[in-house]
């Protein structure tokens, strides 16, 4: 395994602080001349291996690969990040290329992912600039993170997208991060009402189970769990939570959740509950994107994905994904750097 350090263009701004670098772990298994890589895509500070022992982990893992994929996703449930680099990681190894894990119409280039634009948090001016180049390329779904600056500031944005576009010409989705008390919530969420907003993600932070429950119920705005759903991975416990918040939307991170067969798991729950999902990705590099976007084609859903943050890094690796016209695209006439596997085990 290996570690790498992403940069980002600029500072970004979130409610738990603002990022400027974010460093992911990559496992590579070789099999005669054929190489498979997965990313670990660790976001310190949420992710539950966010601990002292994530890279002696990492050893274990490497040092007992032979034991096969089921062996180590059973002894890998404390870290979510390491089972997702895992699931790729083998399933690169066995495919055509270590990079199409799921050929399909998205990977031909015949079809593509439709994602939202995220704006995140900062000056009022920088704010500004994100929404014109979203709005310019194409984007009909904006995400917004909210809960770091002052909330009339906030406000006083999102009213002045909403006077330019009507929510038949753009979809608002919000992010709080979990920056609201639950004294608060439901008043900030009536204020934000007036804007015919799609959903707010995380209002309160996560493990206040009948607080949450009673906002989904309350709200006028549709809540969408994220943060609430990391560190559950037991499908009872999975059940459970869905059941007692009942809310109208997950958000689904596979380098949180323990990877893509959790995600699934999750999925099905949600669909038994009529609870509406939708993919995004977690600040990994192309390569963990990569992985994410092929698999979300393959579920078949129409909703907008959060699949849009490859472009935030300085030093991303090239790669044939693209964003045009407010969609991911493969371009398959493209190719990944030859040695991009080989470089990353120097």
């Amino acid at each position: 395994h290996c570690k790498y350090t992403l940069e980002f263009k600029r500072p970004s701004g979130t409610s738990r602080g603002v990022l400027t670098t974010k460093v992911s772990h990559f496992i590579i298994i070789k099999e005669g001349s054929n190489h498979g890589i997965g990313e670990c895509g660790l976001l310190k500070g949420l992710s539950i291996d966010d601990t002292e022992t994530y890279e002696d982990c990492l050893d274990q893992v490497c040092r007992n690969i032979e034991s096969g994929l089921l062996s180590l996703l059973e002894t890998t449930k404390e870290y979510p990040s390491i089972q997702f680099g895992l699931e790729q990681a083998f399933m690169s190894l066995q495919s055509t290329g270590p990079f199409l894990l799921f050929p399909s119409q998205f990977t031909n280039g015949h079809q593509s992912i439709p994602i939202n634009g995220l704006i995140w948090m900062g000056e009022e001016e920088y704010m500004y600039e994100q929404l014109e180049y979203r709005v310019n390329n194409g984007f009909k779904c904006i995400k917004i993170k909210i809960g770091a600056l002052d909330f009339d500031t906030e406000l006083r944005f999102i009213e002045s997208i909403r006077k330019k576009f009507p929510a038949e010409e753009i979809e608002l989705r919000l992010d709080a991060n979990g920056a609201f008390t639950f004294e608060e919530a439901l008043l900030k969420l009536d204020r934000l009402s007036r804007f015919h907003i799609h959903s707010i993600e995380q209002p309160i932070g996560a493990g206040q189970y009948e607080s949450m429950a009673e906002i989904c119920k309350t709200s006028p705005i549709p809540i969408a769990l994220d943060e609430e759903l990391i560190g559950i991975q037991d499908v009872s416990r999975k059940s459970e939570l869905l059941r007692s918040i009942k809310p109208q939307y997950i958000i689904l991170k596979p380098s949180l959740l323990g990877g893509m067969a959790s995600c699934e798991q999750w999925i099905e729950l949600a669909n038994r509950d009529h609870i509406g999902w939708w993919v995004t990705s977690a600040l990994e590099s192309n390569i963990g994107l990569n992985a994410i976007a092929q698999w979300t084609f393959t579920l078949g859903t129409q909703m907008y994905q959060g699949l849009g943050t490859g472009s935030l890094y300085v030093n991303n690796f090239d790669s044939p994904l693209k964003i045009e016209n407010g969609a991911l695209y493969y371009q398959s006439g493209l190719d990944w750097p030859p040695n991009l596997v080989q470089e990353l085990c120097l």
